[in-house]
């Protein structure tokens, strides 16, 4: 998933880490280990203002620890 400001999240990972990605330069700017495997497609949404980032974290595959959550990221201001 590609944010409006160029950050591109992934999840899907064996190492179980939730990423982001200047889309203009490659670089990793963020990452954040997942309670289990983060292989669904990240959404985004927004509330109150404020812009927020959510992947579900099911795991089992690839050997990653299962799981039952959804863990939302709030990004930072634009301004």
């Amino acid at each position: 998933m590609i944010t409006a400001g160029g950050i591109l999240f992934i999840g899907a990972s064996k190492d179980q880490y939730f990423r982001a990605f200047d889309k203009e330069t490659g670089k990793e700017i963020w990452k954040y280990k997942l309670p289990a495997g983060g292989y669904a497609t990240p959404s985004t949404y927004e509330a109150n203002g404020k812009q927020y980032v959510v992947i579900a974290c099911g795991g089992g595959k690839m050997g990653t620890k299962s799981g039952d959550q959804y863990l939302a990221f709030a990004l930072p201001d634009r301004r």
